[in-house]
C-alpha cells in the first residue's frame, strides 16, 4: 500500500497567515445589532405574511 504523508500543517499555514492579518479597513457591525436587526426583520415578515397571506 502507498504511504500517505499528512500534510495538514502545509496546507494550513496559509489560511492561519490569512487570518491572523487584522483589517482595520472594513466596516465593524455589533453581533447585537445583528442578532436584533434579523429579530426585527423576521417580525416584519411574519406581519406582511399575517396581512397579506400569499
Amino acid at each position: 500500500m502507498a504511504k500517505k504523508h499528512d500534510t495538514g500543517f502545509q496546507s494550513s499555514a496559509g489560511l492561519m497567515r490569512y487570518f491572523d492579518t487584522e483589517d482595520d479597513k472594513g466596516l465593524k457591525i455589533s453581533p447585537k445589532l445583528v442578532i436584533g436587526f434579523a429579530i426585527v426583520l423576521t417580525v416584519v415578515v411574519l406581519v406582511a405574511n399575517a396581512f397579506f397571506p400569499l
